[in-house]
């Protein structure tokens, strides 16, 4: 967007929204490259870097307060060489920087700022940093000049302590292979369980993120062993964030999280990711409970989806902006004039907490959303059935959702990442099994269309961003995984033997590119990549890591392909980070699903029939209505050359007497086919109930 500086800087010729926003500030921003290396190197300046997305609240604060501003710029443009990079498009810069940030100051968080050496050696870290120094925080305006003396006249001292940085976090990120241990499964769930808060739901006090991979460990922690607590952390967590600001009442959708601990004032931004993963922790969760406030939830935040986040050629934007019209949440609130709007209005105040005052701290007015209890106890209150105060609700909600529609949308960023639509097609293709939706499962094979017709090249190379009719910045790990993740599950959901060949291809290209051959894991990059260091990372943070997804999938792979050399690998890469895993199980729950997993026992199912026959589709629909997440599920379709090239184990299951046959294997053991869906599913809960009693004996 346009400021008062009409000359655009370098970042007018790249592609990301969130570059192209701080193309018209007076700093000489470049964007990564060797360009701007090769000018610090030659003006011996240090490089002032900037990290951010387009849809972060401060990021959008120091831009306007410091960037669109001349004294600052000159500072900037004087001493220093600028570079601004873009989170979601180089996450390899960010994840390293930002370790560097939270050794250097104890926090992290965006915007990210360092000043580095031109060797990339960074001395300086912090994340807002404001114009003019306020309280106790320095500005802009009083660290610039301290840095500039400090790098003329003590330029050795910081470029020790650079060294220093840069040792520390290499020494610290050193593994130590460990075998991991079925215990570990129980220290994950005692390291939640101590996390949790009773009263509110989710694993920390404020801010609280979703956190859908907590959820899906603890519900096969629950399968595994029948502790109710568990299931108790998961319904209290999910309900809370359904009933509260954090979620989006009127036009659904998950925002980013919520600074309080009642899950009331979120910050208002919505990634993709986080609809991807939240939405599968609801669909998995009513699976397992048949809940059904729990697939109304998966399934509105589907519809928000698709309806808000996709693009025309059907792969997904990266996220929608918190802001609009200058104010953060300025689009999602509401003042009770306006709710006086709607029918109904009294009894709406009443659920939705709205108060003339505003309902949340510094509200000036307006009100956030949120509900203090569950429909079914407001209709006790107010003496009416919990299904006529539902469509009391939905018909408000239609006119607010109108009424919305009138106001100046937040802005999408419209990039499309590979990784993160690899999310969002295996929750569709999943949501698609459970709930019988067809138009989930054809969303995620369009998808998934894009993704291998523009982010894919020579069947086996990954781009990780597609923007502006350009696939560009080669895929790191989490591309990889996250795409054979959503291939995986929408094998499963249509059964079309190409997807499963490009998960195979795509996983394959994967070890090639990121595996380490002398220590086990995957690094993130690939060789030649990355800033100063080729990093393996296994710990979660606002979505799974790449390890952890690329041990499910290689498990999952080996079950249902017949090839151990992926289970070996799977193995290998939870003894590499075994030792961390089993210090930090909660930082690690997405490898403990793998390794749940890995644990058994699983099932391969082979179902020999075909798929327009009323008794396959009988037989599918069995095995999808319950919970049992340690399974695979192959279709087999008469001949099927594909099919049997990728499966060679499944080429002579057969139909029996012309109808479905299923054919159930576990623990390196067959059971006898058979005919009988029921039989299918006492068969699979016989397994989840043998993994109980196993566990309490």
């Amino acid at each position: 967007m346009k400021g008062e500086n009409s000359s655009p800087n370098r970042l007018i010729h790249e592609k990301s929204p969130y570059l192209l926003q701080h193309a018209y500030n007076p700093v000489d921003w470049y964007p990564w490259g060797e360009e701007a290396f090769k000018r610090a190197q030659e003006q011996e300046r240090p490089i002032f870097l900037s990290i951010g997305y387009s849809t972060c609240h401060w990021c959008h604060v120091m831009e306007k307060e410091s960037f669109e501003d001349k004294e600052v710029a000159l500072l900037l443009n004087k001493w220093f060489v600028c570079v601004k990079v873009d989170r979601e498009e180089r996450p390899d810069l960010d994840s390293l920087y930002m370790t560097v940030c939270q050794a250097m100051t104890g926090r992290g968080g965006w915007p990210l700022t360092i000043v580095m050496t031109p060797d990339k050696k960074p001395f300086f870290a912090g994340t807002y940093i404001p114009k003019d120094s306020r309280f106790s925080q320095a500005g802009l305006l009083e660290i610039l000049p301290r840095i500039h003396e400090l790098w003329i006249g003590r330029k050795e001292d910081l470029v020790e302590t650079a060294e220093t940085v840069i040792q520390s976090i290499a020494a610290s990120e050193v593994l130590q292979g460990e075998d991991l241990h079925s215990s570990i499964l129980e220290s994950g769930y005692s390291a939640l369980a101590d996390l949790f808060d009773d009263e509110c739901g989710g694993f920390s006090t404020a801010p609280k993120f979703p956190m859908a991979h907590h959820v899906l460990f603890l519900l096969r922690y629950w399968n595994r062993t029948q502790k109710k607590r568990a299931l108790f952390m998961v319904e209290k967590t999910l309900q809370s964030m359904r009933r509260g600001g954090i979620y989006d009442h009127v036009g659904f959708g998950i925002h980013r999280y919520a600074a309080d601990m009642n899950w009331l004032v979120p910050h208002f931004e919505k990634m993709l990711y986080d609809q991807a993963l939240t939405s599968m922790a609801y669909i998995e969760a009513y699976q397992a409970t048949q809940n059904p406030l729990y697939k109304k939830t998966a399934e509105e935040i589907c519809e928000y989806v698709l309806r808000d986040m996709k693009g025309p050629e059907g792969g997904f934007y990266s996220a929608q902006d918190a802001d609009s019209e200058g104010r953060e949440g300025k689009f999602y609130t509401w003042n009770e004039a306006e709710i006086d709007q709607v029918d109904h209005a009294e009894l709406i105040k009443i659920i939705f907490d709205i108060r003339k005052e505003g309902n949340f701290p510094q509200s000036q007015g307006q009100n956030i959303l949120h509900m203090g209890a569950p429909v079914s106890e407001y209709a006790g209150r107010l003496k009416t059935s919990p299904r006529e105060l539902q469509d009391i609700l939905e018909h408000a909600r239609r006119q607010l959702l109108e009424m919305r529609t009138q106001r100046a949308p937040p802005g999408i960023d419209d990039k499309r990442l590979t990784d993160w639509n690899g999310l969002m097609v295996a929750s569709l293709s999943k949501g698609g099994q459970v709930f019988g939706n067809e138009e989930y499962t054809k969303a995620a094979e369009k998808a998934v269309t894009f993704l291998l017709e523009t982010n894919m090249k020579d069947e086996s190379v990954l781009y990780h961003r597609f923007r502006d009719s350009e696939a560009a910045i080669p895929g790191f790990l989490d591309d990889y995984a996250f795409l054979a993740w959503g291939l995986l599950e929408l094998y499963e959901a249509t059964f079309t033997p190409g997807y499963l060949r490009n998960a195979v291809l795509v996983t394959d290209s994967m070890i090639k590119r990121f595996w380490d051959t002398s220590g086990g894991g995957f690094y993130f990059t690939e060789d030649g990549t990355s800033a100063m260091t080729r990093r393996k990372i296994s710990y979660d943070g606002s979505y799974p890591s790449g390890n952890s997804v690329a041990v499910l999938n290689l498990l999952r792979l080996a079950r249902m392909t017949g090839d151990h050399t992926y289970e070996k690998r799977a193995a290998q890469t939870m003894k590499a980070f075994g030792h961390v895993i089993r210090h930090l199980p909660s930082s690690h729950t997405m490898f403990l699903v793998g390794y749940d997993f890995a644990l058994g026992p699983s099932a391969e199912v082979v179902i020999a029939g075909s798929p327009g026959d009323q008794d396959t589709q009988e037989m599918i629909h069995a095995l999808r209505r319950i919970y049992v997440p340690n399974k695979v599920v192959l279709l087999r379709s008469g001949r099927d050359d594909l099919l049997d090239e990728i499966c060679p184990f499944a080429k002579d299951l057969v139909q029996i007497q012309g109808k479905a046959t299923a054919y159930v294997c576990h623990d390196f053991q067959c059971n006898l086919p058979t005919t009988s869906s029921d039989e299918v599913a006492y068969q699979l809960r016989e397994l989840s109930a043998h993994s109980s009693r196993c566990n309490k004996n």
